[in-house]
């Protein structure tokens, strides 16, 4: 009977000499690994006390340019002078006048406008994470612009035009929170300007009067503007324009005891106390209001319009520097900080720490690294080799290990922060090992039997 090539005499007396050989010469698959051997190394188990330690070394994370942050334009609120002087009306008996009374009106919430002044208290000193002393509140006070925006320093411009009080607290608690601020702050409204009512005729102060959160009524609006100019209360009438209309209030009946003539004033109204029965100098009066308000209007849609203008030319200018930043990164010409990645990785290669804040072990181990491979690759022994800084050290390595057997450790890897140079390597298995030993070694073998039993 025919030998086996495999299991003859002269085919193992082959095979063993072939293993002595490679073993002798070093041909036999070699691995990295991290020896204690060497006093210059350390481990150190990483633990929830540990990784607070490796965190507590010196670290700022590089920044964007300021160019990422910047905003595309600023406004300011543009006035018109001062209100037209009130007409002069004549004398008359006002007991003909037939009242005609405005509906109730229903305005809802406060809501902020142009030209608005907000009154702003943030910390003075924000403490990322933590909350800041209530102590070192600074107060500010900044004008509501063209485009409904206020800003504010080391958080940029905010828009609250349209908003109520509480959606304005809303969108400021946000915008604290995307950039990692303390959300210790106070936000009111401390000079209505958009939302106002015109008095004019016969009173003593003739202008305009903020409607503000509280309700503004016909007697209380009389009573700001000085009163009325007339010691013959049955002769005065009082005329409210508002969205069109005309309405007819006899001043005896705006300060009835009951009540029933209460008018309450929006944002808007114009008011005059006649004298005259004609309405000549009333509808002069609103004539010149209406004047006023489209000339308000002419010139907030200038100023727009010059807003957008160099808005859109700011915007450009903003695009095309961070468009060259970005060119820049893809060619490798920004200065960045980098994590490496290595042995049983799902895949090796370098990890680029962010732009203005910290990464951890679990981002770049899950991340770009692709986590372990489960075949291959030894879950208690993944270690973040880093060097020392200190000169008198040199050669000096701290090997972090995590051990993930227990499969609740990986929470230690969200917490272990990195830092530029760390090297992220993972051991292999010891069966790993052995098979690419014998995966390496078994086309010697088998050619060194054949010809041992030839």
């Amino acid at each position: 009977m025919k030998k086996s090539l495999v299991n003859g005499p002269a085919a193992r007396s082959g095979l063993a000499a072939a293993l002595f050989a490679l073993a002798g010469c070093g041909a036999i698959y070699t691995s990295p690994e991290v020896g204690t051997s060497d006093d210059k190394v350390r481990v150190v188990d990483i633990t929830a006390e540990t990784a607070m330690q490796a965190n507590r070394s010196a670290y700022e994370p590089k920044a964007l340019p300021e160019v990422f942050f910047a905003n595309a334009g600023y406004g300011s609120p543009r006035g018109i002078g001062a209100l037209p002087e009130p007409v002069s009306a004549p004398d008359f008996d006002a007991s003909a006048e037939v009242e005609r009374l405005p509906p109730t009106p229903e305005p809802g919430p406060y809501r902020i406008g142009r030209g608005d002044v907000i009154a702003v208290s943030l910390p003075s000193v924000v403490i990322t994470g933590s909350a800041s002393d209530p102590s070192l509140m600074r107060r500010g006070e900044y004008a509501v612009q063209d485009d409904g925006a206020i800003s504010l320093p080391d958080i940029g411009r905010l828009s609250v035009g349209g908003l109520t009080l509480s959606e304005a607290e809303a969108a400021l608690f946000q915008r604290l929170v995307d950039r990692q601020m303390s959300p210790t702050f106070s936000i009111e409204v401390s000079q209505f300007v958009s939302s106002r009512v015109a008095i004019g005729g016969a009173v003593r102060a003739p202008g305009t009067q903020p409607v503000g959160l509280t309700p503004l009524y016909l007697d209380e609006a009389l009573s700001q503007a000085g009163g009325v100019d007339s010691n013959d209360e049955g002769s005065i009438v009082v005329r409210l324009f508002r969205d069109g209309e005309l309405y007819t209030v006899p001043l005896k009946s705006v300060y009835a005891p009951s009540g029933k003539a209460r008018v309450r004033l929006v944002a808007g109204d114009s008011v005059f106390v006649d004298l005259g029965s004609d309405l000549t100098q009333a509808q002069a009066y609103f004539a010149e209001q209406i004047k006023v308000a489209e000339l308000r209007q002419s010139a907030r849609q200038a100023a727009l319009e010059e807003l957008a203008s160099e808005i859109a030319i700011r915007r450009g200018t903003l695009e095309e520097e961070r468009s060259n930043f970005s060119t820049r990164m893809q060619l490798d010409a920004v200065d960045r900080d980098y994590v490496y990645l290595t042995g049983e990785v799902g895949k090796q290669g370098r990890y680029p720490l962010p732009f203005g804040k910290r990464a951890t072990l679990a981002d770049a181990l899950y991340g770009e690294g692709g986590g372990v491979r489960p075949e291959t690759g030894d879950v208690s022994q993944i270690y973040v080799l880093r060097g020392s800084d200190d000169p008198r050290a040199f050669g000096a390595v701290t090997a972090w290990q995590l051990d993930t057997r227990e499969a609740t450790h990986l929470v230690l890897a969200t917490k272990f922060e990195l830092r530029p140079n760390d090297v992220i390597f993972i051991a292999e298995q010891p069966v790993t090992r052995w098979g690419r030993v014998i995966k390496q070694i078994t086309p010697t073998l088998i050619a060194t039997s054949v010809n041992a039993a030839q």
